[in-house]
């Protein structure tokens, strides 16, 4: 582990205890980090671009914030964000977020700059382990290795909560515009490297919304979320002719990027369920615009927790992810075989999974959590296991344990 992560969690650990605030021009100005550490062994494939079939530690991420509530309505903030996810992130910082907020009643408001995008339950805090029972999210729906695509957009947002009487609940809403900026070190630039394809941007325009019902019955909501995209990607390719021929100039675009989810989240007692629904269309010209390739995500899961006592927490949840892909131009008049029957493991991932989580104190947690995978989804989209990490192919199923600890203050 490089020095700088572990004066990093030493810095956190010093801060435990601490008030964690300190004045700017008479402003209170609050201070909140984040550090975990993961480790994963799988009996089979390699998973998420890391070698866990020899078991792999390659798993860090950590964040920093700042925000200030400078009138009752105005509050400014930021993050900064760092991760290792075995091929991925590389230790390349990150503004993750950095965004002013006006509330001007409790029915609206808005924020501008680079604002989380809310999306189902958990996008906007997919990243924040110490709020979640498990170690990782259902990966059919909150893919870890794709967490840029989802996770913020460079614009504004307007929000605002509805009381619809007393026995009707209240409606939250969200709806926005923005730009979406993906790392070259994410998980789609990575995977098209298995065809010598070199990304230097990806991105575009982002909009859509959120409308969740807090229902009457005590503790039950429901909601909905549509995000539209327009997403372009460039970049360089190796000429099939060889690499000796050098390399050419490469661009995707899209015609159709979108996803709905739908969600529902009900607690009772110290149970938990979660469920939500996403289905994610990409119709994107690949290959210079020569080639069509429609992808069709769509996923689900089931999910339930029980506290057990005051540090011991318990889980499981069922993810059911499948995949197609359907080519058009180049590639189709070549030959290459549309992959449409999600019975094949080569078209889906069905992710058993349960979990233990221990707060060894106030800050710090450790969790357990075991995961039995049938399939691999091995498409031109990634879904968590890759060509690249595999070379000599997949087995259909595979056993996975995941430690995860973290520290926040």
């Amino acid at each position: 582990m490089p020095r700088w992560i572990l004066a990093v969690l030493w810095l956190c650990l010093a801060q435990i205890g601490m008030a964690q605030q300190f004045k700017v021009a008479n402003r209170a100005v609050q201070v909140h980090g984040f550090f975990s550490q993961g480790f994963v062994y799988t009996d089979r494939n390699n998973w998420l671009t890391m070698n866990t079939s020899q078991g792999s530690g390659a798993m860090t991420d950590m964040g920093l914030n700042m925000s200030s509530q400078l009138t009752d309505k105005f509050r400014l903030g930021a993050q900064v964000y760092d991760r290792n996810l075995g091929q991925l992130g590389q230790w390349h910082p990150s503004l993750d977020w950095a965004a002013a907020d006006y509330r001007f009643a409790n029915c609206f408001g808005i924020r501008a700059g680079k604002v989380k995008t809310t999306l189902g339950l958990y996008n906007d805090s997919q990243d924040l382990e110490f709020l979640h029972v498990f170690a990782l999210l259902p990966q059919g729906v909150y893919p870890a290795d794709l967490r840029d695509a989802t996770i913020a957009h460079a614009g504004g947002d307007i929000y605002g909560n509805v009381t619809l009487g007393r026995h009707w609940g209240d409606l939250s809403y969200t709806a926005y515009v923005g730009h979406r900026s993906d790392s070259i070190y994410s998980g789609y630039p990575y995977l098209i490297r298995q065809w010598s394809t070199y990304l230097t941007d990806m991105g575009g325009l982002q909009y859509g919304g959120d409308l969740r019902w807090n229902t009457p019955v005590r503790r039950l909501m429901v909601g909905v979320s549509r995000l539209n995209q327009d997403i372009t990607a460039h970049g360089t390719y190796v000429s099939p002719a060889g690499s000796a021929a050098g390399l050419f100039p490469y661009y995707e675009s899209s015609r159709q990027d979108w996803t709905n989810q739908f969600y529902a989240q009900y607690e009772i007692s110290c149970f938990t369920f979660d469920a939500e629904y996403r289905r994610y269309l990409r119709d994107q010209l690949i290959l210079n615009g020569s080639t069509a390739n429609i992808t069709d995500m769509r996923a689900w899961y089931v999910s339930g927790s029980y506290r057990v006592s005051a540090k011991l927490k318990l889980g499981s949840y069922y993810s059911h992810y499948t995949v197609t892909d359907v080519y058009g131009g180049e590639l189709a008049d070549q030959g290459e075989p549309n992959l449409t029957d999600t019975s094949r493991p080569s078209n889906h991932i069905y992710d058993k999974v349960i979990s233990a989580r221990l707060d060894l104190n106030r800050y710090w947690d450790l969790k357990v959590e075991g995961h039995f995978i049938d399939g691999y989804a091995s498409t031109g989209y990634p879904a968590g296991f890759y060509p690249l990490q595999n070379p000599t192919g997949f087995n259909r199923n595979t056993n996975a344990l995941v430690l995860r600890t973290g520290f926040h203050f």
